[in-house]
């Protein structure tokens, strides 16, 4: 294919090295022109890992996006920034891609959303879980009706707590574990059932000297959600940052003739035992001695490969991603965890007010 998407990356820590081993993967169809971060080191770190030598470097976003001759702009920062960065790519009609959550309000969420609909530009939605490959596996397999009709489904991401420090203030995150890891099985949740929730109910930690463990957080270190759904399905969503030993992925879902439980995280077909401790095993892992099961391909089993794959495809057709992906989607997702936390602060059930009673 000779057409290639330019990207213009903003950031170079965490987030931006699960993407940029995506885009590793798809050298046919991009092309990285521009990397921009405060901290030019880590770009240059950045770039050194993934053999990078034709690329812009700059350390102020408005600056980068306004120079460079990109077809997308994937942010890759704190979740305070991505409503600023992505109306300036807007401005200057760039496609944008966001890391979850969407922003840190519903307010800045609707304002990205209506900003790439007036540029005439897509926002996509980064929610890696779409594309992990087990659990595709796992609704073909409900697809084909092997354990009948799902009625209940349990989804959790937790692990020991974010390693950001703007994961402390909610004005910089937006809230604590929920916003910040059950967003996927939120997001995943409202992709399956195409958005039509009934009704949630929710408890939280409650933040700072409530929380279980982490005092010194603002948000909440744990969440739980209860959810129904209009076809009659039940879920329940958990997010705590209680979880040692690696950050877990499951998902568990029951039918009227089987179940499945699915693991993202801790399914690898190797089990090793180390006196000395392995390099790495899987993301969170506070010891890698003893018995474990490092990961095989962790980004890859995760989703964020194939994610950002698609994202470039749909960028080469100017068109949206898949149901998901989108930057509605995301603002759906970020609404339902605002409407978690009021749940949880106020003691009460709420239903969609979006939903037609019929």
């Amino acid at each position: 294919m000779e057409k290639k998407v330019r990207v213009l990356l903003i950031g170079a820590a965490f987030s931006a090295n699960l993407h940029m081993d995506g885009y590793s993967r798809c050298t046919d169809i991009v092309e990285i022109v521009a990397i921009c971060d405060k901290d030019t080191s880590r770009i240059s770190s950045l770039a050194k890992e993934y053999g990078l030598t034709n690329y812009a470097v700059y350390d102020d976003y408005v600056k980068a996006i306004a120079e460079t001759d990109c077809d997308v702009v994937d942010i890759c920062l704190p979740n305070f920034l991505h409503h600023d960065v992505a109306l300036e790519a807007f401005k200057h009609g760039r496609h944008v891609i966001s890391e979850k959550p969407l922003a840190t309000t519903v307010e800045d969420a609707e304002e990205m959303v209506e900003a790439a609909r007036k540029a005439g530009k897509k926002l996509y939605y980064a929610e890696d879980w779409l594309f992990a490959p087990a659990l595709n596996k796992a609704l073909s397999i409900i697809e084909e009706g092997a354990i009948g009709k799902p009625l209940y489904i349990r989804a959790r991401e937790c692990h020991s707590g974010s390693h950001s420090p703007y994961a402390q203030t909610i004005r910089y995150c937006g809230g604590g574990c929920m916003v910040h890891l059950g967003i996927h099985p939120v997001a995943f949740l409202l992709s399956l059932k195409n958005n039509r929730w009934t009704e949630l109910v929710a408890m939280t930690s409650g933040g700072l000297d409530k929380n279980m463990l982490h005092n010194g957080m603002e948000g909440e270190d744990w969440s739980a959600c209860i959810i129904k759904f209009e076809d009659g399905t039940s879920a329940l969503i958990e997010a705590n940052y209680l979880t040692t030993g690696g950050m877990e992925d499951v998902i568990d879902i029951y039918g009227t003739k089987g179940c499945m439980h699915i693991d993202l995280t801790f399914s690898s077909a190797i089990s090793c035992y180390s006196i000395p401790g392995l390099s790495y095993t899987v993301e969170k892992a506070e010891v890698t001695t003893g018995w474990s099961k490092p990961a095989v391909d962790e980004r890859f089993n995760l989703g964020y490969v194939s994610e950002i794959r698609h994202f470039m495809e749909c960028c080469l057709e100017d068109k949206d991603a898949k149901v998901g992906l989108r930057g509605i989607d995301g603002l759906e997702a970020l609404k339902v965890v605002n409407l978690i936390y009021k749940s949880a602060k106020e003691g009460i059930k709420i239903t969609n007010p979006n939903l037609k009673q019929e």
